[in-house]
């Protein structure tokens, strides 16, 4: 049975449709249709990605969520951060996955973007909880979850303790590339709203959508492969499209044109109707 006739139809419709969400009116019905405005690790046009200084930036500009990717330290500490490696986004090298947390903590993860953002550190899955669940929507990535055996049951297990399991929370989401993971953090977790992301047109198919509606409320595709057609039949299968990532006002017009129910962007002041 489809995950969201087990959730229930009014969890799934309020989900994308927040106070904050942005509005417009199509041109061929005149509807107001709202758009969730995810902003992408942070307002990451703005301040290092994945850490507080973009994440309180994208609170201060008024997004609806704010997307975090979560690997997991050598003992077993959930962090966020993007890259399986450190060596983009801080001033260290080697994988995630082969540092301890405190050899994580002590890297500066900002001075790249910028002096002021001068040892800025690595955030822990924890404290973005506690820090902006409330205040924000939070949409969760599992960052190469294969790599991190059993993060799935980790960061369960954080949702429940934080009693952010059930249909009332309903501004958690969980996404994946990994597929197979969003599966069984939909038995883990079958209460929360999963996303599955790709960006490969093989997983547009009749088929595949089909397959997806299973077990996941939301298709978020790269913005290259999204069409119109796309979006309707990711809808007629009950499902919500977010779709990523906006680095231009022309990226977010075409996916305000087409009808999507979320952008996720670097730039969360591109996501106006209005522009």
């Amino acid at each position: 049975m489809n995950k969201k006739l087990l959730a229930g139809a009014g969890l799934a419709f309020t989900l994308l449709f927040s106070p904050l969400s942005q509005a417009f009116a199509t041109e061929t019905t005149r509807d107001v249709k709202k758009v969730d405005n995810v902003a992408h690790r942070g307002a990451s046009a703005y301040a290092p990605e994945n850490t507080i200084a973009a994440f309180d930036k994208a609170v201060e500009m008024k997004a609806d969520y704010i997307e975090i990717d979560v690997q997991r330290s050598k003992d077993d500490k959930l962090v966020v951060i993007h890259d399986t490696t450190v060596d983009r986004t801080t001033d260290g090298s080697g994988k995630v996955g082969n540092l301890t947390f405190k050899e994580l903590r002590n890297l500066d993860a900002g001075s790249w973007k910028g002096e002021q953002f001068a040892g800025a550190q690595i955030p822990t899955f924890d404290e973005i909880l506690d820090r902006y669940h409330g205040k924000i929507g939070i949409l969760i990535e599992l960052k190469a979850p294969e790599l991190y055996p059993g993060i799935e049951e980790n960061i369960a297990g954080k949702l429940k303790e934080q009693k952010l399991d059930k249909p009332q929370n309903e501004k958690i989401i969980v996404q994946s590339f990994n597929h197979n993971s969003m599966k069984k953090m939909n038995e883990l977790l079958p209460k929360v709203p999963i996303g599955v992301l790709t960006s490969s047109s093989a997983d547009t198919t009749e088929q595949a959508l089909q397959e997806f509606s299973i077990y996941a409320d939301y298709f978020n595709p790269s913005y290259g492969i999204v069409t119109p057609d796309l979006v309707n039949q990711v809808h007629s299968l009950g499902m919500k499209i977010g779709s990523w990532t906006v680095r231009s006002q022309e990226a977010a017009n075409f996916l305000l044109n087409v009808g999507v129910d979320a952008i996720i962007t670097d730039y969360p002041d591109y996501v106006d109707p209005r522009n």
